[in-house]
Order: C-alpha cells, then structure tokens, then sequence
C-alpha cells in the first residue's frame, strides 16, 4: 500500500471539499425532484446535466448518471439500456460528480416513484448501510478492507447483495487520479476524513433492481 494514498494536491482545503459536498447534494435534491414516471432516462440525464450547469459548474469528472428502474442493476462502467422509461411504480439512482472550483464532489443516491414497498426497502437499506458502515468507521477505525467485508455482510443480511464493482475512492482537489487510483475495498488502513467516497450499490438477488447511495467518509456531525 503506497503512503502517498492519502495525500492531497496543492489546491487540497477542508472548506473547499466540504462546498463541494454541500453543492453536490443540493443538486441531488434538485435532479431528483424534476424526474417523474414517463421520462426517458436519456432525458434525465440531460436534464441533470443542465441542472448542474445552472448551478454554474461547467465541468464533471465522471459522468452524469442517472439509471431507471432494471438499469439500477448495472455497473457504473457498463453502459445503460438505452430507451428505459421510468414507470408509475419504479426506482430510480443519481450518481453525480461536479467539479466545484478546485475540488471534487461525487454523490448518489436512490429514490421510489409509485408504492412499491421492495423499491422502497431497497433504496433505505442503501442509505441505512451506508451509515452503517460509517459508524464501524468511526468507533472503530476499520481499515477499508475491513469496511466493504462488513458492508458485504451487512448486505447479505438484510436480503440484497453488494455489488463489488462499486468499491469506493478517493476524492481530492482535481484531479484526485494523479494522487491515487486505488479503491477504498483494497486500502488497508484506516482511512482519513475528507479524502474517501464510500459506495454502496445493493443489488436485487433476482436481478431485476437495485439501489445506490454514495458519500464522503465523514463523521457524525455532517450528517446531523
């Protein structure tokens, strides 16, 4: 494990990455409030895009990310279907990651159009295992392998599977590649604030949906 994991880049402030969460999870809720049953996905996405744009960041890191219903079963990598319309009783995940002046943001999370009562479980279980997941962190400084095993486990218990492809990583002032590349599942100590996204994709065991909910590893109080 390289020492430089956690190192941060000249233009690296605790109030710029916190600014750059607070306006990723601002547009979350706003993305999040134009979507309705009978978009297209594709539609959502530009949408979003144009979101963060009046929002006045120009630029992402990683794509703009918005997946509808069997969709939500997919790797961040794989490419959606395309032409999924989202349906009166349906679930639906963000992922976003603007670039808010000198640093990173990246957050997702899942929402339930309709009443279906396994949409809605899963998109909570997402959520509650993320924090779940946090707290082991905090009280008892779990490296990152640590983590995802637990998160693994946790999974299983609650009747979802986690998809290991979603392994979390850092963040940083941009770009966070030239500092380090490795996931937060391989990181074998116990990681600082402010540097790390932690990632949590549950995925439905018969593979019809799933659901997503991503972070920065933070302690209670940002969550209050």
């Amino acid at each position: 494990m390289s020492d430089n994991a956690e190192r941060v880049g000249p233009a690296f402030s605790v109030d710029g990455m916190l600014h750059a969460r607070n306006q990723t999870r601002q547009a979350i809720r706003a993305i999040a409030a134009m979507v309705e049953p009978g978009m297209v996905e594709e539609h959502a996405v530009e949408q979003a895009k144009q979101i963060l744009l009046a929002q006045g960041h120009a630029l992402s890191w990683h794509p703009t990310r918005v997946r509808f219903g069997k969709n939500t079963m997919k790797p961040m990598k794989q490419q959606s279907e395309p032409g999924v319309v989202l349906q009166k009783n349906d679930i639906f995940f963000l992922d976003i990651a603007p670039r808010v002046d000198a640093w990173e943001g990246d957050g997702g999370a899942s929402f339930v159009v309709g009443h279906s009562e396994e949409y809605a479980k899963c998109a909570a279980d997402a959520e509650t295992l993320f924090h779940q997941v946090r707290a082991v962190w905090s009280k008892d400084q779990l490296s990152g392998q640590e983590l995802y095993k637990y998160a693994d486990q946790q999974a299983r218990s609650m009747g979802w599977q986690l998809n290991p492809d979603l392994p979390g990583h850092r963040v940083s002032d941009f770009p966070h590649a030239a500092i380090h590349t490795g996931s937060l599942a391989d990181f074998e100590r116990s990681p600082l604030p402010l540097r790390w996204i932690l990632e949590i994709h549950l995925r439905d065991p018969q593979g019809k949906f799933g659901a997503f909910f991503e972070d920065m590893l933070l302690d209670d109080q940002y969550y209050a």
